[in-house]
């Protein structure tokens, strides 16, 4: 990669993954596979194109767009579109390379890309939004299809922005397929589909919980850890208060609210953030009312994790590197014994070189990591699922869709421990190492089918 523009975030992701396939036995067993790795570091096409659109007051703007279609060895690119002034191809391949094997895990049939804009929805009128996701579709429609690549939504593409992309791929194309997840449930969208990220995130660490006790212990009275304030972190929120914990923190972009009474963040308060953050404002109004002022404080600039207290369980669900090295140490410190990336890479190398430590020096009294291409991958699950109920013209139920889903986090967590004890033999008394497993689990079924596939000989 050496001949690329720096690509940090990208750089990172591939070195996580690699570090950990090059430190287990897997070349050693199949070492036709360092070829695949060098062949899948590579994106099978990037797409990069100009978006011109209109504001409010005539004037004519331009954005870039992207779509990195990296891996269809398994099937359709599948992938969510981010819109925040951040975008660039760093970002959107780190994104998409994590995605072919989160994908992988799910053990659905899915290929993996990312795509988005530099466009920032913050200040812009309903209708400029509406326009520009017209105006970007008019040139991503060329490059998606049912059967060749199904975006979804991301950081700034909500609900209502896929239901005005599709409505813009309907009418370019004069044909309805389910060309996008995240879906109106009246026009062919999934039912759980908006919770499925959060509640796959929480199904994930019961297991991890489950498993660390000797199945003694459940999310009942944990205390609990959540940064961000969007839809990953409401429903991770919601699902944990269900299974009897205490939320303990949220967090935004200014920073982060911490509760200071035993109740915690309740299942009401979390419907009235959902309300603030559909209306994009910020926590702080909520933090400065009069009715609840006394039951949190709001740190500005500050990340939730070195503000919490006693922590059992940590779930990082904002964006990526929000938890760095000393606030890794912090979390150790308070007592967690589970952290879990409800987003994608949302710890530091430095952060996950310290909790793989700690597992191996602290054993059984650890704190195990669970990296979020493993267990964030609920969300994209159900996007499968939104697509096989397309393709078949069927929509299940909100019961059938959570069983399916809880199905498919306790088979991830499965393979990855599985796979950590075949191919990274943990020493005695430690958990196995789930980032090492889920990277390798993800990575060899990836690898197979493009071997089995003449993606190399």
């Amino acid at each position: 990669m050496s001949n690329l523009p720096s690509e940090p975030e990208f750089e990172q992701a591939y070195k996580e993954l690699a570090s950990t396939l090059e430190n287990s036995s897997l070349f050693d067993k199949n070492p036709e596979y360092k070829r695949a790795l060098q062949i899948a570091a590579v994106p099978e096409r990037i797409i990069q194109f100009r978006v011109t659109w209109e504001n409010d007051k005539g004037e004519v703007q331009v954005n870039r767009g992207f779509r990195v279609q990296f891996n269809s060895a398994l099937g359709p690119y599948k992938g969510g579109l981010r819109f925040h002034p951040t975008v660039n191809l760093s970002i959107l391949k780190f994104l998409g390379f994590e995605q072919i094997f989160k994908n992988a895990l799910t053990e659905l049939s899915m290929g993996g890309g990312k795509g988005g804009a530099d466009f920032d929805p913050k200040g812009k009128t309903d209708n400029e939004i509406r326009k520009f996701c017209c105006a970007f579709m008019r040139e991503l429609n060329k490059h998606i299809g049912a059967d060749t690549d199904v975006p979804a939504g991301d950081i700034g593409v909500s609900g209502r922005e896929i239901g005005w992309l599709f409505g813009a791929y309907r009418a370019e194309k004069n044909r309805w397929e389910g060309v996008l997840t995240g879906k109106g449930g009246s026009w062919g969208g999934s039912l759980i589909r908006p919770e499925a990220t959060g509640y796959g995130l929480v199904y994930y660490v019961q297991h991890m919980i489950q498993y660390a006790s000797g199945g003694k212990e459940s999310f009942e009275g944990k205390r609990v850890a959540i940064s961000g304030s969007g839809n990953v972190a409401q429903y991770a929120a919601l699902k944990a208060i269900e299974l009897g914990a205490t939320i303990i923190s949220l967090s935004d972009s200014k920073g982060s609210l911490i509760a200071t009474d035993d109740k915690g963040i309740t299942a009401e308060l979390v419907g009235i953030i959902a309300d603030l953050k559909v209306k994009r404002k910020q926590l702080t109004e909520l933090a400065n009312s009069s009715e609840y002022k006394n039951k949190f404080k709001y740190i500005e600039g500050a990340r939730p994790w070195k503000e919490c207290g006693k922590v059992d369980v940590a779930l990082p669900s904002a964006t990526q590197n929000e938890v760095s090295g000393d606030e890794a140490e912090a979390l150790i410190d308070a007592g967690a014994k589970f952290i879990a990336e409800g987003s994608n890479m949302g710890c530091t190398q430095e952060a996950i070189d310290i909790f793989e430590k700690n597992r191996k020096e602290k054993k059984g009294e650890a704190i195990w990591y669970a990296p979020g291409k493993a267990a964030n991958a609920g969300g994209v699950a159900v996007s499968g699922l939104e697509m096989a109920q397309n393709s078949a013209r069927l929509t299940w139920t909100s019961e059938e869709v959570d069983e399916k889903l809880k199905g498919i986090m306790k088979a991830c967590f499965a393979n990855g421990l599985e796979t950590a004890k075949e191919y990274v033999t943990p020493g005695e008394g430690e958990f196995p190492s789930l980032v090492a497993g889920s990277n390798i689990a993800g990575f060899k079924k990836v690898a197979a089918a493009m071997l089995d596939q003449g993606d190399w000989w």
